[in-house]
């Protein structure tokens, strides 16, 4: 359910956009809408829990600047460059977790559930940073090769799908060593 969360401005764009038979203008419409979904995405983590997590504060300010330029200029380059943004953004948050403290940010949020040595930690981070670093890379490639039409559907499926896999395959990895430390 916390998956569908997250996705929601997402979903609500990619749904406003296919109501539009002009690309720019369901561009222009899907990007109000989703501005409009992250600022409640917020609210309703905000009034559930009193407190908002990074990930959406950081997605909102970019949706804000990113989409509020695309309405503002009536350009949809700016909101097509979001994902990218959000994903360069977090690829430096995850190589900077590295240098930064004991820990990496792959292993306090996944500490609680597996014992791995450091270097597995390190490994896992280091394959976080450069999947976002190549989501990032593909987005543009598809926003500077495709339609508009085609990154609306990469945005959804492409990205989601992807991130969904490389997900998977983390798991495959991280089973792969839990068995390794457990006999030993």
């Amino acid at each position: 359910m916390k998956i569908l969360f997250d996705f929601f401005p997402i979903l609500l764009f990619f749904i406003t956009f296919k109501l539009y038979e002009n690309p720019t203008e369901g561009v222009l419409a899907a990007t109000l809408v989703a501005i409009v979904a992250s600022f409640v995405q917020v609210a309703i983590v905000w009034v559930r829990r009193h407190q908002v997590e990074n990930m959406h504060l950081v997605t909102l300010a970019l949706i804000v600047v990113l989409g509020g330029a695309t309405l503002l200029l009536r350009d949809e380059i700016y909101i097509k460059w979001k994902p990218t943004a959000v994903n360069w953004l977090f690829a430096v948050v995850f190589l900077a977790s590295q240098f930064i403290g004991s820990k990496s940010l792959v292993q306090r949020m996944l500490e609680g559930n597996f014992a791995l040595q450091t270097a597995v930690w390190k490994r896992l981070n280091s394959s976080w940073v450069v999947f976002f670093l190549l989501m990032g890379f593909l987005n543009l490639f598809v926003v500077y090769n495709f339609d508009t039409e085609t990154w609306v559907n990469f945005k959804l499926f492409g990205l989601l799908g992807l991130t969904l896999l490389f997900v998977l395959a983390q798991s495959f990895y991280l089973v792969r060593h839990v068995k390794q430390d457990d006999s030993a």
